[in-house]
C-alpha cells in the first residue's frame, strides 16, 4: 500500500527556474503554506527531490490512526 504525503510550500517561487515553477504547479502548489496531499510514488520522489529546498514534505497518514 502506497502512503499519502503531504506536501507544503515555503518558499517563494519568484527566484526560481521554469523548470522548478512548472514542477511546483505539477504538485498543485499555489502559494506559501499551501498543502497538498498525494500517494507516494516514484515520479513523486523525483519531482519531490528537484524542489525539495521548496516544499516540507510529512506522512500524511500519521493523524489517521
Amino acid at each position: 500500500m502506497m502512503a499519502d504525503v503531504r506536501i507544503t510550500q515555503i518558499r517563494s517561487l519568484i527566484t526560481q527556474s521554469p523548470r522548478h515553477r512548472r514542477t511546483m504547479q505539477t504538485l498543485g502548489l499555489r502559494r506559501i503554506r499551501h498543502s497538498v496531499v498525494h500517494k507516494s510514488s516514484p515520479s513523486l520522489d523525483g519531482q519531490l527531490r528537484l524542489v525539495a529546498h521548496l516544499v516540507k514534505v510529512e506522512d500524511a497518514t500519521a493523524g489517521k490512526e
